[in-house]
């Protein structure tokens, strides 16, 4: 067979995508630089990838916010309490961007910030990519007792506080930025009154 049917190709071009997404965002890194260190010829890249450069930004969105949400469904299926499951799953997000000295975060919002009205399809999969996450926030919220459109609201909040508080983490080098944020918002929210945000078990 030829390379272009080697297994893992495609998996090594979106992981190195994703690295530069994290890091540099996708005008950081040139298309050189990104088949090095997916180990690509070019003709590979356009093989799984038609529309380039930009086609394999978006199948690396997809697949962090895939990865991203299989994380939250372990834990929500671990800890009865939403809120507990994500605190989790923020703390975990926190600790991978401190292990990585602040250069490695949210693709997402990495990506959003240096896109341009030119960028539709980019900015589509972002769109796409965050009303996932919110959504899947919301269903959490709403399966514990949350009317739905408070858990809607809430989980745009969470969502927001993450993002906000992960960009002045990176600015700051420091952790201390997204951990109050998030904290505050979580701490908050558990303190609402009794079955504002019930255990599942008492749905």
């Amino acid at each position: 067979m030829s390379e272009v049917s080697t297994p893992g190709t495609r998996e090594r071009l979106i992981a190195a995508m994703t690295d530069a997404l994290r890091r540099r965002g996708l005008h950081g890194v040139g298309l050189t630089e990104l088949l090095q260190q997916a180990g690509a010829p070019k003709g590979v890249l356009y093989h799984h990838f038609p529309g380039g450069k930009t086609e394999l930004a978006i199948a690396a969105i997809d697949t962090v916010v895939d990865r991203m949400l299989r994380g939250l469904d372990a834990l929500l299926a671990a800890t009865p309490d939403p809120l507990d499951a994500l605190r989790r799953w923020l703390a975990g997000a926190t600790a991978r961007l401190q292990d990585s000295g602040f250069e490695s975060g949210c693709p997402l919002a990495t990506v959003a910030l240096e896109s341009t009205a030119q960028d539709a399809a980019l900015r589509e999969a972002l769109a796409r990519a965050f009303t996932r996450v919110r959504e899947r926030i919301a269903q959490a919220l709403e399966l514990a007792g949350e009317p739905r459109v408070q858990a809607q609201g809430l989980a745009a909040l969470i969502v927001a506080a993450y993002e906000g508080g992960l960009l002045q983490a990176r600015v700051a080098q420091s952790s201390e930025p997204i951990q109050q944020a998030t904290t505050s918002l979580l701490a908050l929210l558990s303190a609402r009154p009794p079955g504002a945000v019930a255990h599942p078990e008492g749905v």
